[in-house]
């Protein structure tokens, strides 16, 4: 078990505020938008546990600060190099997305603007707001920095986008717009950003007032496919990754 006020400044890149067993989980990089580096990478596989492992969380809104949710990726402090290097990563990566996937309370995004470093994080949650300004797109792998997309991109996007679609929006570095979003079924709804968190805490609120057991065992319940999915091929995809990331840095002859 753990309690809000062991973990609510623990962590660096997210804000943590708690009212009525409804948590707003707020990332971000020095109060503005998050940037995707070594911090995040690191913490956030150890902020779903403690998340995960108290049961006065009922609800759980993630958003982030600033303009965009995240557009912006950092590779400066990692070991991109050695196997060693990519070890780090390899563990984080897992932590990350599994600890995600075993909170057992539904989660609710609100997605604040552009989505283009780990949007997966966003459009994994239970139920998908965003503000109309949204842009999605996987920046942060193969078009963009030669990446094989293996820590779960490339089983998530398939997966929402169908297989066809999935694999064009990775392989191209394709933004999907708004509009697109709501169509292709990748958001719930789109709003007005001004009116972005109060729809979010209404919903929260309407899936809080039922019964306990029936909130926490149904995000289980939810989540059984895709972490039977991710938990079959989550670690050969960040292998895959690795070992293209590492020969990326070897000196070309």
């Amino acid at each position: 078990m753990s309690h809000f006020e062991d973990y609510a400044e623990k962590y660096e890149c997210v804000r943590l505020e708690r009212n009525d067993g409804i948590l707003l989980m707020t990332l971000h990089t020095n109060g503005n938008s998050l940037v995707w580096d070594e911090i995040p990478h690191r913490e956030l596989g150890y902020l779903f546990a403690d998340v995960g492992a108290d049961s006065s969380n009922r609800v759980v809104i993630l958003t982030g600060a600033g303009d965009d949710f995240c557009t912006e990726i950092v590779a400066d402090d990692w070991d991109l190099s050695t196997p060693k290097g990519w070890d780090q990563l390899y563990w984080e990566g897992r932590r990350l997305i599994q600890n995600y996937l075993d909170m057992p309370v539904p989660m609710i995004a609100a997605v604040n603007g552009p989505a283009q470093i780990h949007a997966e994080l966003a459009v994994l949650c239970d139920i998908v707001l965003a503000a109309d300004t949204v842009e999605f797109q996987d920046a942060a792998h193969f078009k963009h920095h030669g990446a094989v997309p293996g820590d779960g991109c490339h089983l998530v996007w398939p997966l929402l986008l169908g297989m066809t679609r999935g694999r064009y929006f990775l392989l191209t570095g394709q933004k999907i717009s708004a509009e697109q979003a709501l169509e292709m079924g990748i958001v719930n709804e789109l709003l007005p950003r001004e009116q972005l968190m109060s729809r979010a805490f209404a919903l929260a609120g309407e899936l809080a007032s039922q019964p306990p057991l029936a909130v926490r065992y149904t995000r289980v319940a939810l989540n059984m496919m895709l972490k039977n999915m991710l938990g079959d091929s989550l670690s050969h995809g960040l292998a895959l990754e690795g070992l293209g990331i590492i020969e990326n840095q070897r000196p070309r002859s």
